[in-house]
């Protein structure tokens, strides 16, 4: 349940359309998005914080941004960027690249990727993962086919595009960065979005979560509102419960593995509720066992004085049982919680779940 915010360092030339992905990416207006003039100030970390949580942010400003001419080239700007991640290091380097320029100097910006990294393993031990994001999808031709997309024309110049970017990066030795190819343009009235053409941000969401550490991925799936995303992670941590619930309930002790499953069970309720959006408390999650009914504790503990005979009476065998009933209570607890917070069924059909869920052979834990 330890949570911090994520931190992204942002490359990428002026126009690209850094603010607007970063809006896409978190679901608010967070960041100043211009039109004609750059948004970017001066180099430096930027906290965007929403009631959700929190994106840490090292923008290195759109190259050949002429508000500020002495750091408008890369390399004149080294030294500034250097002191930046002298203080603080990003869990994951975004590489934007506009679709429609993906031609253009694109040499020279993987190089200045190559360098960036570089710093960080200088500075930290590590070089972080990269994530190239070909922006502004929705301005290739043809302009007039709204997402998904599916017009094998427009199809056909995404894949172009990234093709483009994945030949530039592997050129240049970073072979293994996921290019995705975006659009994430947004029109606002009075703050509130009236009209959207995003597309494919929850990919991007999930790839951005894969490379961050497990501190940082929690706090990222809650903040993108991303629910397919949510629903992956939940599955992940149910997964994790689940095989630990497992190892505790095949402990050949009786009654000794009944309050750890049971504190497992809430912890994971509790993560759960906290990445639907809800605030992380074991108060929720009790609520939430409360509201399952009083069949289900009853039901609870039955199967807890099943799992405990069977340890005494099958020595050996009955631990295996008991293992098995763990993992399967444990990841039907999971599949509810996340059917009630994530995706917004209502309690009897989070019960119904459970129920269905404990009679039947989990799946395997996910893994990705």
């Amino acid at each position: 349940m330890e949570a911090r915010p994520p931190k992204l360092m942002v490359v990428g030339r002026r126009g690209a359309g850094k603010s607007s992905l970063v809006n896409a990416i978190v679901g608010e207006q967070v960041a100043a998005v211009g039109s004609v003039l750059a948004q970017t100030g001066a180099l430096q970390w930027y906290a965007y914080a929403t009631a959700r949580g929190e994106l840490r942010l090292l923008d290195t400003r759109g190259l050949g941004d002429s508000s500020r001419p002495e750091a408008a080239n890369f390399r004149s700007a080294l030294a500034e960027i250097a002191a930046a991640l002298n203080r603080e290091a990003p869990d994951s380097l975004l590489f934007l690249c506009k679709a429609k320029e993906v031609d253009s100097r694109i040499g020279e910006d993987v190089d200045n990727l190559v360098e960036i990294r570089r710093l960080v393993r200088r500075r930290h031990g590590y070089e972080p993962p990269v994530v190239a994001v070909v922006t502004q999808v929705d301005e290739l031709d043809p302009k007039r086919v709204e997402p998904p997309y599916d017009d094998p024309v427009k199809q056909g110049n995404i894949a172009l595009a990234v093709a483009a970017v994945e030949t530039a990066l592997s050129q240049r030795g970073i072979a293994f960065a996921r290019v995705v190819p975006v659009s994430a343009y947004a029109e606002l009235r009075d703050g509130e979005r009236v009209y959207d053409n995003y597309w494919n941000v929850d990919r991007l969401v999930e790839y951005l979560i894969d490379g961050l550490p497990q501190s940082a991925q929690l706090q990222l799936a809650r903040l993108s509102r991303q629910r397919a995303v949510q629903e992956r992670l939940a599955r992940r941590l149910t997964g994790a419960a689940a095989t630990l619930s497992a190892g505790i309930g095949a402990v050949p002790i009786p009654l000794a593995d009944i309050f750890p499953i049971t504190g497992l069970q809430i912890g994971l309720i509790t993560a759960i509720a906290y990445l639907s959006g809800r605030e992380a408390s074991r108060a929720t999650a009790r609520e939430f066992l409360v509201a399952l009914g009083a069949n289900v504790g009853a039901a609870f503990a039955l199967r807890e004085g099943a799992r405990a005979l069977a340890k005494v009476v099958f020595p050996g065998g009955g631990s295996a049982i008991s293992g098995a009933v763990a993992f399967a209570g444990t990841w039907g607890v999971g599949e509810a919680a996340t059917a009630y917070f994530i995706q917004g069924r209502s309690i009897r059909e989070a019960k119904r779940l459970l129920r269905r869920r404990r009679r039947q052979t989990p799946p395997p834990p996910a893994g990705g």
